[in-house]
């Protein structure tokens, strides 16, 4: 298994790169698509299968999983974690579940999307949940968007459908930091 950067590089200890691997044996893992050989292509580029997923090494060789590469966010020049910030959002005692999400900017890259289902008889407005963002994330990855709903898109394995909510947007129910007025001085 190796980290690695957008051209196959291999990356030092404590860069967050995409996850690669290769077995010792032939015949163990993922042979390809069936009669889909240019998927397979895309996936097996330079002998080793490329996850789609982002990882890293510490400095003593122990592996973190980062994140879904098509669930990474970059905002204003930073990359963004959505299984870390989902992670944090979900300490949130009135929260239920939650999915963090890019919404395409107009500024360019992403701004991000908090879609959450509060807990039954919960009262948390988006404002609030802001509000407390401020203190449970970095700056540069406080949401711009906040949605509350009663139900997420999933598939038949329980998993949100991010890429549905990237589609979405902005919903008409979606509370938007910028048009509130909410201002944050930055720390």
């Amino acid at each position: 298994m190796r980290i690695v950067d957008e051209l196959d590089r291999e990356l030092p200890a404590g860069q967050s790169g995409e996850i690669i691997v290769r077995p010792l044996r032939p015949d163990i893992m993922f042979m390809g698509y069936w009669r889909r050989p240019e998927d397979t292509q895309k996936l097996m580029r330079n002998l080793w299968l490329h996850t789609g997923d982002i990882g890293k090494f510490d400095e003593d060789g122990f592996f973190y999983f980062v994140d879904r590469k098509k669930d990474y966010l970059r905002r204003r020049g930073e990359n963004i974690s959505s299984f870390e910030m989902e992670s944090a959002f979900q300490r949130h005692p009135d929260i239920a579940e939650v999915a963090v999400h890019a919404v395409p900017s107009d500024k360019g890259e992403d701004d991000v999307k908090v879609t959450a289902i509060l807990h039954p008889g919960a009262k948390l407005t988006a404002e609030a949940l802001f509000q407390w963002a401020l203190d449970a994330v970095p700056y540069y990855a406080l949401p711009r968007y906040i949605e509350f709903r009663d139900s997420m898109p999933k598939n038949p394995q329980g998993r949100v459908l991010k890429y549905q909510l990237r589609d979405e947007g902005k919903t008409a129910t979606t509370w938007d930091q910028e048009a509130s007025g909410v201002k944050v001085a930055k720390r």
